[in-house]
């Protein structure tokens, strides 16, 4: 099946209050776990490479694009956090169908500049772009959290999106990236007042950690994407860890990377039904 845009994966949920889990692969074990996941529940899903310290890109990204294309569901490869237009233009060139430009840390008119121009040269080539405002505390890649993030104005994003053309629009309510270092500070109300003023897919970074309760409430007032690492990071880690600890020496790694794999896919399943992503596929 040919890669997804973002809009494609994302069709529907902002009428049908569902979300699509965006998932990052920083290997080949990851990025089978969450395409297997996916084709099991018969679902849509992102698959994200960051602009993050990761694997040899130059040499992953091919492997992802032709995993995908091979994938019996709509996959979508996307840039999570481009970190400049150059950066976002080396995404589209090795195969992105979808990037975002992370300009939430510049002033409001800098941010929606550089937006701007990385949406009018990605939507040349046919590629969706997903903005940012409102910073998210933490560190993106990291499993450091942090305090909170600064949270986006109503008002603020339906500018910023008529203003740029993004496509899917990032909003600070609270989150934070990596592990919470207390509870999380959701603001509900300002995520309904932004869907009230905002048409374009919501999207939620910073999740892991969240509990279900608190995923079914954003998706109902209108997050549409929701970032995911950390906890299925942490999640196949300990499966690997527990597995190691009971093998006897000299092993092949072969049971390890069955644990890995078999873990990412059970965590990828649980956040799909969670999310309420809709089966494409009967």
């Amino acid at each position: 099946m040919p890669l997804a845009d973002l809009k494609t994966v994302l069709k529907g949920c902002v009428e049908n209050h569902t979300a699509v889990g965006a998932f990052d692969a920083l290997d080949h074990t990851f990025a089978e776990a969450i395409i297997r996941a996916a084709e099991d529940t018969k679902t849509p899903v992102i698959l994200m490479a960051g602009d993050f310290e990761g694997p040899d890109y130059e040499n992953f990204y091919p492997y992802l694009t032709d995993r995908i294309r091979r994938a019996k569901v709509p996959v979508c490869l996307h840039f999570d956090h481009g970190s400049s237009f150059e950066r976002c233009m080396l995404a589209i060139r090795r195969g992105c169908t979808s990037v975002m430009i992370d300009g939430s840390a510049l002033p409001f008119e800098e941010n929606i500049a550089l937006t701007r121009k990385v949406v009018e040269a990605a939507h040349a080539c046919g590629v969706d772009v997903e903005g940012e405002l409102g910073c998210i505390g933490g560190g993106e890649g990291t499993m450091e959290g942090a305090g909170e993030g600064n949270y986006t104005d109503p008002d603020a994003a339906k500018e910023f999106v008529e203003r740029t053309g993004a496509d899917a629009l990032a909003v600070g309510i609270g989150t934070v990236h990596g592990v919470y270092k207390g509870a999380p500070k959701l603001d509900f109300e300002r995520l309904a007042e932004i869907r009230g003023r905002v048409e374009v897919p919501l999207v939620l970074h910073g999740g892991s950690g969240l509990s279900e309760a608190d995923f079914r409430q954003l998706v109902k007032l209108g997050i549409n994407k929701i970032n995911a690492f950390t906890g299925l990071s942490i999640a196949v880690t300990n499966a690997v860890k527990g597995k190691a600890s009971v093998l006897p020496p000299n092993t092949n790694i072969v049971p390890l990377i069955e644990a890995a794999t078999q873990t990412g896919i059970k965590e990828v399943k649980r956040h799909i039904q969670i999310f309420g992503t809709e089966a494409v596929l009967q």
